[in-house]
């Protein structure tokens, strides 16, 4: 059993071990009035995987020092991994962020797709030697220059922004190819621990026999796109092929290589995304060339029972969800 597959098999566990095994059993809990009991219950249990994680960053940190993150569009990456440094803090632990999108190579080396266009999501759009060599002065206690990408003038520049690991510091990086070895190919492997975060599903319902983790991604993405970057679902679920053939190149081959695997999903998902991404596909029109698959996502909705307004209130401001549906306090 793959280390997903383990993660999923923990989750479906523990769903049965609360009397929800399919979305008909979630649709029951919701009709009987205990939404907001539901909510509290993921919740807590999120809470308890962000601080498992930190514990094990903390067992590992004076060899693994660096903490890769990765994981497939929309699964949560940005609220997992505060809510990780968060639960890091708690215990003695300092977080330090490196952003891998500063460590792009200038723009005139940087390679091009099948089109002709740059292609910033291949490993070679990235300065590996450049990261390298700062990994490996920051382990063994020297103080770096990090650098600031410049995107109008397609290259990296460096502004006084310097950083030393002392004490008790951990460093967090998250990037599509963070679990890729050869992002890192001159640091030592055993100095860096992975972590691999998704939103994978578990329960049976309609068609999906587990309620296809690949729709809740994209289903989040629409609620997000619309709502935080002006983009319409039409524009991203056009989109979603171009987004998971990089996924397929860049994480999945990679994802066993994480120490853990960390699931981003709750009970609640479906019946919030109902909420706010029904009306948004009821919105493309047949003609479009997003219309098929918007309505494939309508009938698996027609499954769900959405959450009440009162309902959706009671999720918490550190919610992964919010990050979807906004009112974040990370």
């Amino acid at each position: 059993m793959t280390k997903v597959e383990a993660a999923r098999e923990e989750y479906r566990d523990w769903c049965r071990a609360i009397g929800i095994s399919t979305i008909e059993d979630v649709n029951k809990v919701l009709a009987s009035g205990d939404g907001v009991r539901l909510i509290n219950i993921c919740e807590a249990r999120q809470e308890r995987k962000y601080a498992a994680v930190a514990d094990q960053i903390y067992w590992n940190h004076t060899d693994k020092r660096i903490v890769m993150m990765s994981g497939p569009s929309s699964s949560g990456k940005t609220s997992s991994s505060l809510r990780i440094a968060q639960q890091c803090v708690a215990i003695g632990l300092m977080p330090k962020v490196i952003e891998l999108d500063n460590y792009f190579v200038e723009r005139d080396r940087t390679p091009r797709d099948e089109t002709g266009e740059y292609d910033f999501e291949a490993l070679g759009a990235m300065d590996v030697e450049l990261l390298g060599n700062q990994l490996n002065d920051l382990l063994s206690g020297r103080e770096v220059e990090i650098p600031r990408f410049d995107f109008v003038s397609g290259r990296p520049v460096f502004e006084g922004n310097r950083m030393k690991l002392n004490d008790g510091d951990v460093l967090f990086m998250e990037g599509i190819h963070a679990l890729n070895p050869a992002l890192t190919p001159d640091v030592g492997q055993d100095r860096i621990f992975r972590v691999y975060i998704s939103a994978l599903s578990s329960l049976e319902g309609g068609e999906k026999v587990h309620y296809s983790t690949t729709d809740k991604r994209l289903l989040r993405r629409i609620v997000r796109d619309s709502r935080t970057r002006g983009i319409s679902p039409e524009e991203t679920l056009t989109h979603w092929a171009s987004v998971r053939r990089g996924e397929t190149r860049n994480i999945f081959p990679y994802e066993e290589n994480a120490d853990i695997v960390f699931n981003s999903s709750t009970l609640y998902d479906m019946p919030l995304l109902k909420y706010y991404s029904e009306p948004l596909l009821y919105g493309i029109l047949e003609g479009s060339p997003a219309y098929d698959k918007a309505q494939s996502l309508l009938e698996m909705l027609s499954h769900v029972t959405a959450l009440k307004p009162s309902e959706i209130a009671a999720i918490p401001p550190t919610s992964i969800l919010r990050e979807f549906i906004g009112g974040q306090t990370l």
